[in-house]
């Protein structure tokens, strides 16, 4: 069977279904921030076992809008992977293609003609 875009993805990108099949742990992100961001584990790991990706946030200094964004980075990874493009239907080049390629070629051909004779 054929792949294409209108094939089932092959993994979920809804929010509860990841939530069931990723591990998510927390670990001390470092940086500037103070003793806030060094001493509370505010940073988000995210391994998703399935597809094997994992996704990491440490930017901001609560654990809430990290974990929020590493599930939208998460999703998005597997968006990517998931895409698959839709396969390419050939198609036969227009006759006046061939006729326009001919008629330069013809042209060219005639410059260095016309420049062979000139010497």
């Amino acid at each position: 069977m054929a792949e294409s875009a209108t094939m089932a993805p092959l993994w979920p990108t809804d929010r509860a279904t990841l939530e069931k099949e990723s591990r998510v742990t927390f670990f001390r992100s470092g940086g500037p921030g103070g003793q806030h961001r060094n001493k509370v584990e505010t940073a988000v790991r995210i391994f998703h076992p399935p597809s094997g990706i994992t996704v990491t946030s440490t930017e901001r200094r609560s654990q809430f809008e990290n974990r929020e964004l590493a599930w939208e980075r998460l999703i998005q990874k597997l968006k990517a992977k998931n895409y698959r493009p839709k396969k390419r239907k050939p198609t036969k080049p227009p006759r006046s293609a061939d006729r326009k390629r001919l008629e330069a070629k013809k042209r060219r051909g005639q410059t260095k003609k016309d420049r062979k004779l000139e010497d």
